[in-house]
């Protein structure tokens, strides 16, 4: 891995960790053994580092999430491999997270991944519901939008709720309810 790739990797993690305030310049040097003129060499500075970063991290949590939205299966098997993936729950969504950092929010240009990812989520469950209604596999009562509002709020409490808790037990309860909802409507 080259040094741009490892000041993107070690902002990345650092995001996720300490926020954007927490995330010095330093903390990222020394993280990815990298020296200032490195860092300067390749980014104009902190900001212009953590928008890749962010952008990096929206564009993998975009592509594991399609995943199991387009593999195999009925809407809600689909949905249900979604909701049931591997996570790390104690350190929570690593997008929705920054949803919590004031100065990523206060920043158009940071806060741009963040929303277009939570969109783009949004659009894409509605449409695999609304797959699952028009095949006949959920009933016609099912609002694809509001749901996937739904699954998301549901999620993200989940994270917020198992991070207070320090046990994943209420993520996992969160995905239960989602699925037994969604199940009620098959």
């Amino acid at each position: 891995m080259g040094t741009e790739e490892r000041l993107i990797e070690s902002t990345r993690a650092l995001l996720w960790e300490r926020g954007y305030v927490g995330t010095s310049p330093k903390a990222i040097q020394r993280r990815a053994d990298a020296g200032q003129g490195s860092m300067y060499h390749h980014f104009a500075g902190k900001h212009d580092l953590a928008l890749a970063a962010i952008r990096r991290t929206a564009e993998e949590l975009r592509a594991s999430i399609e995943e199991p939205l387009s593999g195999p299966g009925t809407a809600v098997d689909r949905i249900t491999a979604y909701l049931r993936r591997d996570r790390d729950v104690l350190r929570g969504c690593p997008v929705g997270r920054l949803t919590q950092d004031p100065d990523v929010m206060a920043d158009p240009a940071l806060r741009e991944p963040v929303e277009g990812l939570f969109e783009w989520l949004h659009a894409r469950l509605a449409r695999v519901l609304d797959e699952g209604r028009e095949a006949g596999e959920l009933g016609s009562a099912l609002d694809p939008a509001t749901t996937a509002s739904a699954i998301i709020a549901a999620l993200q409490g989940g994270y917020v709720l198992a991070r207070a808790s320090g046990t994943a037990e209420p993520f996992d309860q969160a995905v239960s309810g989602l699925l037994a909802l969604l199940a009620a409507h098959a």
